[in-house]
């Protein structure tokens, strides 16, 4: 008889028991219907594509996904996909209620993540296809079986990307916050305070700073630097813009204030990124 005793690492880190709530987790599949508009929801959306090749647009930026690549967006952003007709889309999609995940860096966050998952195919299928099950079969204890599943699912996806997972209040963002940030997505390339924001939306400004940086893990005007600078990004990699031309259209007092914000977040100059990442000819 022989046996093997496998023990557990005290000292390893391991990921911060999470509460939240899943929603529903359903499969998509293109069948030349597909009609999704702009949307945005309360909550967090995970969209694991199983087959197929298709576009996601988030807030501005279009994705290409694939199989086996995972889109996440946060609450209250804006986006909707679309399929290739050659190769149609299939995806499963969850919906969970009180996590937002943190992406990019600190001083420019992103608001939603791609990621490709081909190493964990099997698992990551394996326990999305069991959640679906349990949720259509709805047996004693469904709910916390699709639960744990979904948060090993987390565990698994947060192994080998640099991006964090942060509980959050389950309840709807404020509609004044909401409005504020439609606001500033609309507005990014006007002057806006912070005090001007609280009157362009009517809200008392001290309150909008604590709601807003609650719900969107940051404060408005970080938010607008971040818009900001998403802009010009992809301005400078997509267009033959001056660097004064893209500073005054997305916001910038001047072109030397956006050559000096854009090296303090990014590390390099806009010139540096436009030769690192220019993809027009």
């Amino acid at each position: 008889m022989s046996n093997e005793r496998l023990n557990f690492d005290k000292n390893l880190e391991t990921l911060q028991k999470l509460n939240f709530q899943l929603l529903y987790a359903s499969t998509s599949k293109y069948e030349g219907d597909w009609q999704s508009l702009p949307h945005t929801h309360h909550f967090t959306e995970l969209f694991y594509v199983i087959s197929g090749l298709g576009k996601f647009l988030v807030e501005d930026r279009l994705i290409t996904v694939k199989e086996n690549d995972m889109v996440i967006v946060n609450p209250n952003v804006e986006h909707t996909e679309k399929s290739m007709d050659s190769k149609p889309l299939e995806y499963i999609v969850f919906g969970v209620e009180g996590l937002t995940f943190s992406f990019g860096t600190p001083d420019v966050p992103e608001n939603y993540g791609y990621y490709n998952y081909s190493a964990e195919k099997k698992n990551l299928l394996n326990f999305s296809q069991l959640m679906l099950r349990e949720i259509k079969e709805k047996k004693n204890g469904y709910e916390q079986v699709c639960h744990d599943l979904l948060e090993v699912i987390l565990i698994y996806i947060t192994r080998n990307d640099q991006f964090g997972i942060i509980s959050t209040d389950a309840s709807r963002m404020p509609k004044e916050c909401a409005s504020a940030k439609r606001y500033l997505d609309a507005n990014y390339a006007q002057p806006i305070t912070l005090d001007s924001l609280a009157d362009a939306t009517h809200i008392n400004k001290f309150y909008l700073s604590h709601t807003f940086s609650k719900y969107l893990g940051m404060s408005p005007i970080t938010y607008l630097i971040q818009r900001r600078l998403q802009i010009s990004k992809d301005l400078l990699t997509q267009t033959d813009y001056s660097i004064a031309e893209i500073a005054a259209s997305t916001g910038f007092a001047s072109q030397s204030y956006f050559s000096q914000i854009f090296k303090k977040f990014t590390g390099i100059s806009p010139n540096q990124y436009r030769k690192q990442n220019a993809v027009h000819q």
